[in-house]
């Protein structure tokens, strides 16, 4: 094998490869700027949508807006806390005398209000 094949071999190696990574850098490209136009069409989406609050939790009257905890007192919010926790568990005790009820089951006689 004479001595300028190796130079040919090696150019055409050389060539193969810069070929190879321009078409991997084109197609990286493409992908990439498709993602940036995806992004772009979501981000438009997101902006007509407006704020959170406005299509998820509307303003209900004597409910604190979100944060609010943040900046209360600490007697004010352990107020609040004690409030839900014994409206939660009335909750329940109505849906367990109302249950057993419908079933003919006995109630028990710490579930019947006999105030």
């Amino acid at each position: 094998m004479p001595w300028w094949s190796w130079i040919l071999i090696w150019v055409a190696l050389v060539a193969l490869s810069l070929l190879f990574y321009v078409l991997l850098g084109i197609r990286l490209f493409r992908q990439f700027m498709a993602t940036v136009k995806d992004l772009g069409a979501a981000g438009d989406k997101l902006g007509q949508l407006g704020p959170i609050q406005e299509h998820f939790a509307p303003e209900q009257p004597g409910h604190a807006p979100p944060g609010s905890a943040v900046f209360a007192s600490p007697t004010v919010m352990r107020h609040d806390y004690e409030a839900s926790t014994s409206a939660r568990r009335e909750e329940r005790r109505l849906r367990r005398v109302q249950r057993k009820t419908y079933r003919g089951q006995p109630q028990a006689l710490g579930d019947l209000d006999f105030t």
